[in-house]
């Protein structure tokens, strides 16, 4: 599987516009990432199984990098709750590795791209009714962040997405503001990645079939390319959401997340 020039420019422009994704959305470029590497993979002869899988653990470690262009941008705003990310950190780094170096190996590539289609339609719902939190509702105590943690990185490990599908909607619940629980959404995704795809790399060894340049079930020319065009557009993103409202982007990131599920779904459904 060489990097014949029609592959650069499909992983190139995916790397742009989940870059820019990420920083707009805060979502890590994952949900984007992993339906599409999902079909160059599988149009490149890899089984079907094995494209979801290496498509989310791929993705995870594309935004190990798009957190660190993305949260700079944010970072220079002001708008980071680093508390937060803080005192959800350790719960994220134990959820990720019980995932990625447990129930991500057991699982067959079908059932996560259905789980992940479920869970992003979910999440996209949420966001698009914009649903008013109770204005008592507070962030919890220490206890809850790490728990809150647990949950996000365990999650973002089985569908390999940076978080922000999950922390932004738990922070808005929690009576943060849209474009602070976006920011931090960001700051979040590099303890996210690191613990996910450390996992991958273990959990993947031993694989037969994988394709070449491969780690695990990370691979790795998609990681390179996508990873080197995503830095360059997630601060962009990053300037766009300060400017657009909170219903605007709400929105956007719903009707974003719909497509993707849909397509995940039948993905889901046609190799069960």
């Amino acid at each position: 599987m060489n990097l014949e020039p029609l592959l650069i420019i499909q992983l190139a422009l995916l790397g742009l516009s989940s870059g820019f994704l990420a920083g707009l959305l805060g979502i890590g470029g994952g949900m984007m990432m992993v339906p599409f590497i999902t079909i160059i993979l599988s149009g490149r002869g890899v089984a079907p199984d094995l494209a979801v899988k290496m498509a989310i653990a791929t993705s995870m470690a594309t935004i190990m990098f798009t957190s660190m262009s993305s949260v700079r941008a944010h970072h220079q705003r002001g708008l980071v709750r680093w508390d937060l990310v803080k005192g959800l950190a350790p719960g994220i780094i134990l959820g990720g590795a019980v995932a990625s170096m447990g129930v991500f190996a057991l699982l067959k590539g079908a059932w996560l791209a259905l789980f992940f289609a479920a869970f992003v339609s979910f999440s996209a719902t949420q966001m698009f009714l914009n649903k008013k939190p109770a204005p008592t509702r507070q962030v919890p105590g220490t206890g809850g962040l790490i728990g809150a943690g647990g949950v996000i990185g365990f999650l973002s490990g089985l569908v390999g997405a940076g978080g922000g599908f999950v922390s932004v909607p738990f922070m808005t619940w929690c009576n943060v503001a849209i474009h602070n629980a976006v920011a931090t959404s960001a700051a979040l995704g590099f303890p996210i990645a690191l613990a996910n795809v450390v996992g991958y790399i273990i959990s993947g060894q031993g694989l037969q079939n994988l394709p070449p340049h491969s780690i695990g079930y990370i691979w790795l020319p998609a990681l390179g390319v996508i990873a080197a065009c995503s830095v360059l557009t997630a601060p962009l993103g990053a300037r766009a959401a300060h400017k657009l409202p909170v219903k605007q982007l709400k929105r956007v990131f719903a009707s974003i997340l719909y497509l993707l599920a849909a397509y995940m779904l039948y993905k889901g459904l046609t190799t069960v």
